[in-house]
């Protein structure tokens, strides 16, 4: 159900709550998982993040050229996405579109020739996630969710202040 009128802001804010839980899901499973050297695919862990796109009137995502996904509709309000990704709609209510993408950057080779990972040069590779990045990211994504929160907060204070008069 699409809330509007005078409470199509709590929509709004909810929807980036929503977002920026999401990137904060993903930053707190990078550092959870920054010293994993082998994965179970036996490769150590990669860096995931968040690719955010806009969808246009005809289905054309606006985003930088990493991805060529497109959304398939089957009537204008209706919006399939692969089971990784998640729709939220902007102020123009156009959907925006979350991806999780793997950051397929090679991690630093430590030498360490008695890890049971290391190589048959006594290397063994390291995640690709940069601790101090990932905490910055966090922040951010922390600081954007309370913005959210505090918009959501003043839409209510205004609708309740206008209920009182």
């Amino acid at each position: 159900m699409k809330v509007g009128g005078n409470f199509s802001s709590f929509d709004l804010s909810s929807k980036g709550l929503s977002l920026q839980r999401k990137k904060m899901d993903v930053i707190a499973k990078n550092i959870a998982n920054a010293d994993a050297t082998r994965m179970e695919n036996g490769q150590p862990y990669k860096r995931k993040f968040m690719k955010i796109s806009e969808v246009t009137n005809d289905n054309k995502i606006l985003s930088t050229p990493q991805s060529t996904a497109k959304l398939l509709t089957t009537k204008k309000e209706h919006i399939m996405n692969p089971s990784n990704n998640m729709s939220v709609f902007n102020k123009t209510s156009k959907p925006v579109n979350a991806e999780i993408l793997e950051d397929s950057s090679i991690g630093e080779l430590i030498f360490m020739p008695n890890h049971p990972d290391a190589d048959q040069n006594g290397y063994v590779e390291s995640s690709n996630v940069n601790i101090i990045n990932e905490m910055v990211e966090m922040i951010e994504a922390t600081r954007n969710y309370e913005a959210n929160l505090k918009a959501l907060n003043a839409s209510k204070e205004m609708i309740k202040d206008a209920l009182e008069i």
